[in-house]
């Protein structure tokens, strides 16, 4: 696995996970830019691509990028890619977590925007938000909808207000980390993660950071995905509250 810097004891061990799905494309030049951008920064990482059963040759890249690569047999969703990272990170002690996406939209260069809040304790999980400074790429309108109204239900539900609650860009903590690595929902897992996150008394706050708009590809949720997404997603958040009380 690469590794930029040697590890004290006292340092924080840290993994920056990528969940992927033909994203040969891609990801190539995300793992190169993560980096030279953590290159310059005081921690030392280490990069797992997980191949969500990927028909191309995603895998080979990364591996040959720098990254390590765990390679799912069939295509399980976002979701059981995430969780297989968490479960890495988890059984390797790593103290720290940062998630982004394979398709160039997360600019690695924000990874310290995300991770210092953490590092210093004033957050259980910290999201990079689009939304706090309204730089960079904004999403489509019918996203940008359904983004808003899952905003509005955690704020209704949880009384925070968290502006990009599907950002999957992110950072966090040991504890969330043994959390999400014991649970995590196999679709559409972001918004369920949140609130299975402020559910459970951790600590979330937001970050500005800027999108890009997807290199190359297209995202696997059109605009009727967008809807059942919508409904999905909000029928297992109330559920998940149901079953808490």
């Amino acid at each position: 696995m690469h590794s930029k810097k040697m590890k004290s004891p006292d340092e924080p061990k840290i993994l920056i996970l990528i969940p992927a799905y033909n994203e040969a494309q891609n990801i190539g030049g995300v793992i190169d830019e993560i980096h030279r951008e953590v290159s310059g920064l005081p921690y030392a990482f280490d990069v797992l691509v997980v191949d969500d059963g990927s028909s191309d040759n995603t895998a080979a890249i990364a591996s040959a990028s720098g990254a390590e690569a765990i390679r799912l047999p069939l295509n399980g969703g976002i979701g059981v890619a995430l969780q297989t990272g968490f479960k890495f990170a988890h059984e390797r002690d790593y103290s720290n977590l940062i998630r982004l996406d394979a398709d160039g939209q997360h600019p690695p260069s924000f990874i310290s925007s995300i991770l210092d809040p953490v590092i210093r304790r004033e957050a259980d999980l910290c999201i990079g938000s689009r939304f706090l400074q309204g730089k960079g790429y904004q999403a489509s309108k019918i996203r940008r909808l359904g983004i808003s109204w899952f905003s509005f239900l955690i704020a209704i539900l949880f009384n925070q207000r968290i502006t990009d609650p599907t950002s999957g860009f992110q950072a966090m903590n040991r504890r969330l980390i043994a959390l999400y690595a014991r649970e995590y929902a196999s679709d559409y897992p972001e918004v369920e993660a949140v609130a299975n996150a402020l559910g459970n008394g951790f600590r979330v706050i937001e970050a500005p950071i800027e999108m890009k708009e997807r290199q190359s590809g297209k995202s696997s949720i059109d605009s009727l995905h967008s809807i059942y997404y919508a409904i999905k997603v909000t029928t297992k958040v109330i559920i998940y509250l149901l079953q808490r009380h």
